[in-house]
């Protein structure tokens, strides 16, 4: 016999797909003087994914050309960025593949020189839901001690490649040990994950395409994706989507990359858009570690 179509699935195996990595209780203070460190309005949370050459490597795409465009986000862009976070005085976490670690390894030391966070963002940008548990084990493990080596610390936090999760993610983070993911979408404040109904610990500070530069302004020269939206126009959606957070006392998290945003003219938003940020004086802006730090307190 053939394999099921999932209309011929029983209850039992829908229900364990849907339950098998759920949320669980959010992680936010019902006072809103102690919802946000300093007592924040508002919590701000920047983090870029320096894929670099990764996600051609991944592919086995090695032409020079796809590798020039990746080489662009760590040689032009990531200076820019730090010189930009600093004249805000925006700590942010940076997600890094261990190979973009290894091809450069003053990169992530200079992050964690510079007042950021250095967090696990896979080995070369794998399609995790492609591995068995044991081999996303032993590549996550591997990228861990990468970045630990390179660092002097140890990450908490990991970011999935592509948001991807696979039935094993979960399992796995929890075996590294990790505090929190940032990879899942069923919040806009963060959570806890939950396994199988049972309750993990693991922080999930949730992401949102809508909050993602990827979507709006990548281009595939041989596919039909083409940047659709002015930066301009891309400004005000993420302005909008953080004056919401303020008005709710929420979190308003970004998702960036160097070699998407770190274009003049997009950097131009990113200035501006901190500016906005800035006029406020009850923002807190911090990495995801610091935010996941603070809500434990809530489990």
């Amino acid at each position: 016999m053939g394999t099921q179509q999932p209309w011929q699935w029983s209850e039992d195996e829908w229900r364990g797909h849907v339950e098998h990595v759920r949320a669980g209780q959010r992680l936010v203070h019902d006072d809103p003087t102690e919802r946000w460190p300093g007592g924040a309005q508002v919590a701000v949370l920047l983090s870029f994914d320096s894929d670099h050459e990764t996600p051609a490597l991944r592919d086995g795409e090695t032409s020079p050309g796809r590798m020039a465009q990746g080489e662009f986000g760590a040689r032009f862009a990531v200076p820019r960025i730090l010189d930009l976070l600093a004249r805000h005085e925006a700590p942010s976490s940076f997600f890094m593949p261990a190979v973009c670690a290894l091809l450069r390894p003053e990169e992530a030391p200079g992050y964690v020189a510079a007042g950021h966070e250095v967090a696990v963002h896979g080995w070369i940008h794998e399609r995790n839901t492609a591995l068995g548990h044991d081999d996303e084990l032993e590549l996550v493990d591997r990228s861990l001690g990468v970045l630990e080596r390179q660092t002097g610390l140890r990450p908490t936090g990991i970011r999935t490649p592509s948001w991807d999760f696979s039935a094993s993610t979960l399992a796995v983070i929890r075996e590294l040990g990790f505090v929190y993911d940032s990879s899942l979408m069923a919040d806009a404040e963060p959570y806890e994950l939950l396994e199988d109904g049972a309750r993990t610990g693991v922080v999930e500070i949730p992401v949102e395409w809508i909050r993602d530069d990827a979507p709006y302004l990548m281009m595939d020269r041989f596919g039909g994706l083409r940047p659709h939206m002015p930066p301009r126009s891309l400004l005000q959606i993420w302005i909008d989507e953080f004056d919401a957070a303020r008005d709710e006392g929420g979190v308003f998290q970004l998702t960036m990359h160097p070699h998407i945003i770190g274009h003049r003219s997009r950097l131009r938003i990113l200035d501006d858009l901190l500016a906005h940020i800035r006029s406020y004086d009850d923002v807190w802006i911090g990495t995801h570690a610091d935010l996941a730090a603070h809500v434990r307190t809530q489990l």
